[in-house]
């Protein structure tokens, strides 16, 4: 009786072993333990629906974050369920999921968005930076996003607009803890309100500055967890152009707490990148914070050109290249 008790109990465990070891089960949460967390964040809006001529080209994000590993989000020192480990990482590059999640955004809120290898001409370009995007999994979910966005005007080559928006919120997960599904949630719904914040910003820029594109002059509204920078003084006073739209002013001088840098070259035209953030083409004037900045200045045909510039608080910084074949 023990022996043939045995090869039951035998038998059912091949069984069960057979059964977790399918295909099909292999992405099952209960079986599948790992610390990745697979945010989504690559799929684009489903059909957009275009609502106005304000063609945009997003240009990939940077990660300036001080991480190493471009893809860690965070600490996990908690129980979660169906993660493993200590460190939360994405999928993806961190940078490339913000990138994501603002293409997105912007198309669901009626702009149509170029694709990168697009030969189509943009009315407008958005760059930016990743200063801060982590999620932590402790006694609570902590979640903190900054990132940095500049708008240039593609037909002047000049940054209309750049802000840093942000984005934090804490939660309790409760008694029975989290599932890596819950944390993936919780990412994607920030990084949406974070985007949301970036494209009401911009969309009110836009209509402000260019309301030929959109069949209306709207009035301006201020967008909590956006700290503007800099942007067109036409957004502060809005007014009719007519169809053939208006170029945007821009300060011609350095004011308040931030300087003013000026870079031109030799052809013109050429890209300029601040920090490794795209801010237009040259000749450019652009509001910027005091401190050194890295330029790089990059015209097909030609050699790049980098220089190390001090922006002064309240003063003109000017640069002048040649650039060389």
């Amino acid at each position: 009786m023990n022996i043939l008790c045995q090869r039951v109990l035998l038998g059912v465990c091949l069984a069960v072993l057979t059964a977790c070891s399918m295909p099909g089960d292999r992405n099952n949460g209960l079986l599948s333990r790992d610390n990745i967390l697979h945010t989504g964040s690559g799929k684009a809006a489903e059909k957009p629906d275009v609502r106005n001529l304000a063609i945009l080209r997003i240009h990939p994000y940077v990660d300036q974050r001080a991480e190493k590993n471009p893809r860690l989000l965070g600490e996990n020192t908690t129980r979660v369920f169906g993660v493993e480990g200590t460190e939360l990482i994405a999928d993806q590059d961190v940078a490339s999921i913000a990138t994501a999640s603002l293409k997105k955004q912007f198309q669901k809120a009626g702009f149509p968005v170029l694709e990168e290898d697009s030969t189509e001409t943009p009315a407008f370009e958005l760059s930016g930076t990743v200063k801060t995007l982590t999620l932590n999994s402790k006694d609570r979910d902590d979640i903190s996003i900054a990132i940095e966005t500049s708008v240039t005007d593609v037909a002047t080559g000049k940054v209309i607009w750049s802000a840093l928006v942000t984005e934090k919120n804490s939660r309790f997960a409760g008694v029975s803890g989290n599932t890596k599904a819950d944390l993936v949630a919780y990412l994607n719904r920030e990084l949406r309100i974070a985007s949301e914040k970036t494209v009401g910003a911009v969309n009110t820029l836009l209509m402000a500055t260019y309301p030929a594109l959109f069949n209306l002059i709207p009035g301006t509204q201020t967008i909590a967890g956006v700290t503007v920078y800099s942007t067109s003084s036409a957004v502060a006073a809005p007014v009719a152009v007519a169809a053939s739209l208006a170029a945007p002013a821009y300060a011609p001088h350095a004011s308040g707490t931030m300087g003013l840098l000026a870079v031109s070259s030799k052809p013109s035209r050429a890209k300029v990148y601040v920090d490794g953030v795209y801010y237009g083409m040259t000749p450019l004037r652009a509001e910027m914070e005091p401190g050194v900045h890295s330029v790089d200045v990059k015209l097909g045909g030609y050699k790049t050109s980098s220089e190390k510039v001090s922006v002064r608080k309240s003063d003109d910084t000017e640069l002048e290249l040649t650039l060389e074949h």
